[in-house]
């Protein structure tokens, strides 16, 4: 998806466009890592969750992981494979429907695991680790910061009877390569390796940006085949964004056209609530046609259409000027998009599509509109 034919299309913005033919591209790199290392890899629906293209991705992958219920079901009901579950905290009203839908249960703290674990039905169980090393920068993406709530210390697992524990998991990674990994696996390896013999299974969690270019594949599958063999374990990663990695655009329309100082275009999209990561993260993403400030003719600073000051997406280029109706396509908008989006300020849901390469053609998968904003208030 790397050309502007999408502001040409008769298309109501906002609007996600999905390539599903550049999901199954970077399921097919996935699927390769498996069958050269006999990992299992899960979707993680926190990053992308669009069941419509599950039949899709469930023939390239083995399961899901999931956050808590609604996740857990969603993956129980719509994608063929297996339902991992993670949560930072339980409710006790909920978990005997969790255990019902999932295959592996992941418990975030020893106190957790000694309220919950005996009643896992028919579920295999897991510790969530903190190896405290992680490279991820940007600090409320980093799990293994100080006073972080998320996996288990090595020094509160001292002493521990772990029977019942089938497997440990770790996620400290964020949009990474494989070098990353090998440093963070010597760090697990250092804290946790006398456990991992009486293990079934080790989940490296996710992170990792294996469908992206250049990304290390032969230094991952080799991390795995060690990690495998040295201990006997089942190894499960759990990328979200891999699986959609440029694979999605969103597509959006210029409102208004006003000079404060500076030229800027009012949007019928939003950072805060159509790409929150945007100001989270934050980021400037790379929209199709322009180029940094400055360096093309006409500047122009590209803002939300919500009454947040700071709704800004962020400062563009353009061989000409820009036009009230022109549409705009920011890429790599398919993950952590449709899964965090809002109704903030009343401002409406994207439509969801899928474009087919094949035929050069759409299909409308939703549609948003005044009653999925009412439902979900008082």
């Amino acid at each position: 998806m790397d050309d502007n034919r999408f502001s040409r299309l008769d298309l109501k913005t906002p609007c996600y466009l999905v390539d599903q033919q550049r999901i199954e591209e970077n399921c097919r790199i996935l699927a390769g890592i498996s069958e050269r290392t006999g990992c299992k890899i899960l979707l993680a629906l926190k990053g992308f969750a669009m069941f419509s293209l599950f039949p899709l991705i469930s023939k390239y992958l083995q399961g899901v992981c999931a956050s808590g219920l609604l996740e857990a079901r969603l993956g129980r009901e719509e994608f063929n494979g297996e339902v991992h579950t993670f949560s930072p905290a339980f409710r006790q009203e909920e978990f005997a429907r969790i255990s019902e839908l999932s295959d592996h249960i992941v418990f975030n703290s020893w106190p957790q695991f000694q309220r919950y674990g005996h009643l896992a039905k028919n579920c295999q169980i897991g510790l969530r680790i903190n190896p405290e090393y992680s490279e991820v920068e940007t600090l409320i993406y980093n799990p293994c910061a100080p006073g972080s709530r998320l996996g288990i210390l090595a020094k509160d697992l001292q002493g521990k009877e772990l029977t019942g524990i089938d497997g440990l998991h770790f996620h400290v990674m964020c949009e990474q390569g494989a070098d990353t990994l090998e440093r963070v696996l010597a760090k697990v390896e250092e804290k946790f390796g006398h456990l991992l013999p009486a293990m079934k299974w080790l989940n490296f969690g996710g992170g990792h940006h294996i469908t992206r270019p250049g990304y290390e594949l032969d230094l991952l599958c080799r991390l795995i085949k060690r990690f495998r063999d040295k201990y006997d374990l089942q190894i499960y990663l759990e990328p979200g964004e891999a699986i959609a990695l440029n694979a999605g655009v969103l597509v959006a329309s210029v409102l208004d056209l006003v000079h404060n100082e500076i030229e800027i275009a009012i949007l019928d999209t939003s950072a805060e609530a159509h790409m929150p990561d945007v100001l989270a993260m934050p980021y400037r993403p790379e929209l199709i046609g322009a180029k940094k400030p400055q360096e093309l003719a006409h500047t122009y600073r590209l803002a939300g259409n919500t009454c947040l000051a700071g709704d800004v997406i962020g400062d563009y280029s353009f061989a000409t000027p820009l036009q009230v109706g022109q549409k705009l396509v920011f890429t790599d908008m398919a993950h952590y998009t449709m899964v965090k989006n809002t109704t903030f300020n009343g401002i409406g849901l994207p439509t969801i599509a899928i474009f087919d390469n094949n035929t050069d053609s759409i299909k409308i998968i939703r549609e948003f509109g005044y009653k999925d904003f009412r439902d979900r208030l008082s």
